[in-house]
């Protein structure tokens, strides 16, 4: 029998301990789990999985933004974002950049293993409590207005934003993206003035309402 190579991606311990036991099935090998958007991008390169079950909002790198980064260097690699957010916008935005799979946290049990087997057929498979409206936004006009909104940023420019709204300061987003602080507040300033925003606060709802951070 043929076994799919799965990497798994969540922040949480006890979600990638339920999902590998919900995932012991003849037809899996799990081959890595990881905890953050940066290593996931990592694993994907290295591991070259057939199936990438990751969450959408992640610390560092947020599932969506990894996915963008996976897909521009593999577009074979099969991706199923597992998420608590029964939103019709995150769906639509992770379904448009190439994701086959989207399935709800709460219906992982029911629902993940067939979907895993429904994308490696060459389907794209969406939660059931969420399919109708999805697909009607996905095929209806001015769909996802906030998902396109988030895409005027520069890729670079959402890191900053989603750490920003994670709380890291100027000095930590520094460090970890190996730039300048002034380099962070350019950005920071950038996204505010392209954004229409003033404080962080309104910041801070503009990356929940995109998806960025929960």
């Amino acid at each position: 029998m043929k076994r799919w190579r799965l990497l798994l991606a969540d922040d949480h311990d006890i979600v990638l301990a339920g999902l590998r036991q919900v995932l012991d099935q003849p037809d899996f090998e799990i081959v890595e789990s990881v905890k953050d958007g940066h290593a996931l991008v990592k694993a994907a390169a290295e591991l070259r999985p057939d199936v990438i079950v990751a969450d959408v909002t992640m610390p560092l790198l947020n599932g969506i933004d990894a996915a963008r980064q996976i897909r521009s260097v593999n577009t074979r690699v099969k991706i199923i974002f597992l998420t608590m957010h029964p939103d019709v916008g995150y769906a639509t935005e992770a379904l448009s950049l190439g994701a086959c799979g989207y399935v709800l946290k709460s219906s992982v049990v029911d629902e993940l293993p067939s979907a895993i087997r429904d994308v490696m057929r060459g389907h794209t498979y969406v939660a059931r409590a969420i399919r109708e409206p999805v697909m009607i936004a996905l095929h209806g006009p001015g769909h996802n207005r906030e998902a396109a909104s988030s895409r005027r940023l520069t890729f670079r420019q959402r890191e900053v934003l989603q750490m920003l709204a994670e709380g890291r300061s100027a000095k930590e987003i520094a460090h970890q993206l190996n730039v300048t602080k002034g380099t962070v507040e350019f950005h920071k300033n950038r996204i505010k003035e392209q954004l229409g925003v003033r404080t962080m606060a309104e910041l801070a709802r503009y990356a929940v309402k995109s998806g960025l951070v929960t």
